[in-house]
């Protein structure tokens, strides 16, 4: 049995269009414990540690960390964009080129810190949705769901704080 893909330790992002009430408290749940979630990954890495690839050709923790915020931020606008506009297309970036500013090198203590407040706001949003059908546009992929909005960042969190988790278990840190 071969090891597995530390690119996806936790397999392919969901992307479904309906959640069950189960499925939908689970991934609130997943959102509301992140910031912890993350810090507790990070927690005593020095800087060597920190700027160790997550595998062979990836990025270093600290670029995940701060990528993590990147990618929920956006989350946080898609999600305001669709409780306020009919069916929104929302804006892609280029999250290989955003690893790569200046920002990604801070430490990321910094982007703890931002996820710690940004998800102190995006929970209560996200928990105050009672249309989880609404939609919004992404223009590669097509329309989805609030449901899906909700599944894809709760697995995203938990995907790269996992990838973190992964290489520290292989160099037994």
């Amino acid at each position: 049995m071969s090891a597995p893909d530390p690119r996806y330790p936790l397999g392919p992002m969901p992307t479904p269009l309906r959640l069950s009430p189960e499925e939908r408290a689970a991934a609130l749940d997943a959102l509301r414990t992140l910031p912890a979630e993350l810090r507790a990954a990070v927690s005593g890495l020095d800087d060597a540690g920190l700027d160790t690839p997550y595998r062979e050709g990836g990025w270093t923790v600290r670029q995940v960390v701060h990528h993590v915020a990147d990618s929920h931020l956006n989350a946080y606008a898609r999600l305001k964009l669709a409780l306020t506009e009919a069916d929104p297309v929302i804006k892609p970036y280029e999250e290989g080129l955003w690893a790569r500013l200046p920002d990604s090198a801070l430490p990321s203590e910094v982007s703890l810190d931002l996820l710690d407040a940004l998800h102190a706001r995006l929970v209560p949003v996200f928990a105050s949705v009672t249309d989880w059908a609404r939609p919004w546009t992404h223009p590669a992929s097509g329309q989805w769901t609030l449901d899906t909005l909700l599944a894809m960042y709760a697995w995203h969190g938990r995907h790269h704080a996992a990838q973190i988790t992964g290489l520290r278990g292989r160099r037994g840190w």
